[in-house]
């Protein structure tokens, strides 16, 4: 800048010196035909813009267009909160971006932070001896995964409600193995539940003035029982091929959970599926099994796993689709 304010103070001087030597040229140059032509004003002054310009600083390029884009901000999710009991303790708040998440915590004798997504939304369950701030920062290890799994709940449950509710009339297909069973209602004296095999039908007696939360509950008590029957017998046929021995078999109806298993070999498989195909209900049942070999999920795990279900991947993703179709029978 020291420069060019340098020049044009001096330009005016420097026009009058260009000005009185093209007069001393033109006095003393011999007028011959092959003489260079006279410098006339207009030249000095093409001249004289000629180093203004050279001394102008260069103009400064056009910003260039970045090479990569920012990627967009993550849709924002309806994130659901954990109801609360009124002697429970304050849900704990965490922001995940532009995500606000309220999350329950649990203290328990386990040794590693575990994560339990459902449709209430988020359950973290750390040893004592882990600080808020390592809980924390678990979650936004995890945040990508927590955020995934809230939103997919979230889908499931707006197609939920907006699925027509299911009818408990009679001729109503239930899900059962995979398929469909017809449900029959007949009038009765006494209630009853019987299941014909060969027909795929389910024979209910009702009996008069029967509400239809008790015509749900025995359907799903005949639901339990074929589960534990079913479930009982694919255990046995995958126990031999690991090598173990489970302790017991027992029904849980946990939201999102297919499965658990302890290290006293009790396992606690989810009544619901059966609902599923056999095929997904064996994966299961190897999952869970495989826990007595390997209480984690490492690459050990799923080695144990697929020696005795090689497919598990399509089965974890088959059992995420089939579970988004199926109607809510009980809510």
């Amino acid at each position: 800048m020291d420069r060019v304010r340098n020049a044009r103070h001096f330009a005016p001087r420097l026009q009058r010196w260009l000005s009185e030597v093209g007069a001393l040229i033109r006095a003393s140059a011999p007028h011959e035909a092959g003489a260079p032509k006279k410098l006339d004003g207009q030249q000095l002054e093409l001249f004289a813009q000629d180093f203004f310009a050279a001394v102008e600083p260069a103009a400064r390029p056009a910003p260039t267009q970045p090479l990569f884009k920012a990627p967009p901000a993550p849709p924002h999710i309806v994130l659901p909160s954990p109801p609360r009991r009124p002697d429970a303790p304050p849900l704990r708040r965490i922001q995940l971006g532009p995500h606000s998440l309220e999350f329950e915590l649990r203290r328990s004798t386990r040794r590693s932070i575990g994560f339990m997504i459902d449709d209430n939304g988020l359950r973290v369950t750390a040893p004592k001896r882990i600080t808020l701030a390592e809980i924390d920062n678990a979650i936004r290890a995890k945040q990508r995964w927590i955020l995934t799994k809230l939103g997919e709940r979230g889908e499931r449950r707006a197609q939920r409600q907006e699925a027509p509710p299911f009818e408990w009339v009679d001729g109503a297909q239930l899900p059962y193995l995979g398929a469909h069973v017809t449900l029959r209602l007949h009038e009765a004296s006494r209630s009853s539940c019987v299941f014909d095999a060969e027909a795929q039908v389910l024979n209910v007696g009702v009996v008069p003035g029967l509400a239809e939360w008790q015509l749900r509950e025995r359907v799903r008590l005949w639901f339990c029982e074929q589960a534990t029957r079913v479930f009982a017998e694919r255990l046995d046929v995958y126990a031999p091929r690991l090598g173990v021995e489970y302790a017991s078999l027992a029904l849980s109806s946990a939201g999102t959970r297919w499965g658990s298993c302890t290290v006293e070999g009790n396992i606690r498989l989810n009544w619901r599926l059966i609902h599923f195909s056999l095929p997904l209900i064996d994966y299961v049942v190897a999952h869970e099994l495989a826990h007595l070999l390997e209480m984690n999920h490492s690459p050990a795990f799923w080695a144990t796993v697929e020696s005795v279900y090689p497919d598990y991947d399509g089965a974890k993703e088959g059992l995420r689709k089939r579970s988004q179709e199926l109607p809510v029978l009980f809510p």
